[in-house]
């Protein structure tokens, strides 16, 4: 018996009856030899961590574009906050935590340059529109590894593909990073708006504080112990009536006076902008892509509009204005 196989016998004797086994995954969509080492999840989770959409999210914007300073949330600590909250979740509900861990790693891997700004703006342009989460999975089954994929399993990348609040995970693990990534940009950015003078503690509206806690620890800490003890008691994944309305009000809360029309988002026009001007040129200009974009559409196998949509959004927030200062900006020049 090798190792990957005592693991996937020791799945079936410590997990819950709902978790995803991983001798019961349904599977890559291209065959391949099992690892003596490690069960497919874990697997794939591993895959995700080398990949180098995974590496580009620390030049991506959270929430606040191009903040003064070293502490700001970028989409490459949001991930791990996610991650680190629905394993937490995971364990203590005895679910696959490789399963989940995958998941979470891989969920923002199509995630635009400035945030929701540049998705909104691609969305808008693009024919056929642009969801970060379906690029995600795009990313993972098409783009890295020059096209090849990371040929995933089923479990993971429906995980990613849902884990928006209007999907429906088909695994209780899709089911836990699905709240679980609310919960972490939801408080993260409220501690991020507070250091940035955005907004203050005094705030927010007290009877949130009240029933959800006073700092960003004491709210973690009520949100994630409502969620493990709420889905022991239910048999589903969510937060419990009470809990899950003063988060909600929060939610609002964050919407209304930080993620539009807060001094945080002065700067978002001029992202826009700038990611439009970027596809308007790209498409005139294929030529001018990699290689490896522009032989997808050289070769009539993929869509210039959808080609040039996925280079931008591989972008982190740094090369597209190095890229764009470039395209627009005349440079300097001498003769000695």
């Amino acid at each position: 018996m090798t190792i990957r196989e005592e693991l996937e016998a020791r799945e079936h004797s410590i997990l819950s009856e709902k978790a995803s086994f991983s001798d019961e995954s349904r599977g890559r969509d291209i065959a391949e030899e099992q690892c003596d080492l490690r069960p497919v999840y874990q697997r794939d989770r591993d895959r995700i961590l080398h990949s180098k959409s995974f590496r580009r999210l620390k030049g991506k914007t959270q929430v606040f574009l191009a903040p003064e300073g070293d502490h700001y949330r970028n989409r490459l600590t949001h991930t791990l906050e996610v991650s680190q909250n629905a394993r937490t979740v995971a364990k203590a509900l005895r679910l696959n935590e490789d399963l989940t861990e995958a998941i979470a790693l891989g969920h923002d891997l199509g995630h635009t340059p400035f945030g929701h700004a540049g998705e909104r703006v691609l969305n808008a342009i693009v024919p056929g529109g642009f969801r970060h989460q379906e690029q995600s999975v795009r990313v993972v089954e098409k783009l890295e590894k020059d096209g090849k994929g990371l040929n995933l399993t089923y479990e993971v990348r429906d995980g990613i593909r849902n884990h928006s609040m209007s999907g429906t995970p088909s695994t209780y693990e899709g089911k836990v990073v699905r709240i679980c990534d609310k919960i972490a940009y939801v408080n993260s950015d409220i501690d991020d708006a507070i250091r940035g003078g955005v907004i203050s503690d005094d705030d927010i509206p007290n009877e949130f504080k009240i029933c959800l806690g006073y700092t960003l620890r004491e709210r973690l800490n009520t949100l994630i112990h409502d969620l493990i003890k709420n889905s022991k008691e239910t048999g589903e994944i969510a937060l419990s009536e009470d809990i899950m309305e003063a988060f909600s009000g929060l939610r609002r809360f964050m919407f209304d006076n930080v993620y539009v029309n807060s001094i945080a988002k002065l700067e978002e026009g001029k992202a826009q902008a700038l990611i439009q001007r970027l596809y308007e040129y790209y498409l005139v200009n294929t030529e001018k892509l990699p290689g490896e974009y522009f032989n997808k559409i050289k070769e009539g196998t993929e869509d210039k509009e959808r080609v040039v949509c996925d280079f931008i959004a591989g972008m982190t927030d740094n090369y597209a204005v190095t890229t764009y200062s470039k395209l627009s900006i005349p440079q300097m020049w001498a003769v000695y």
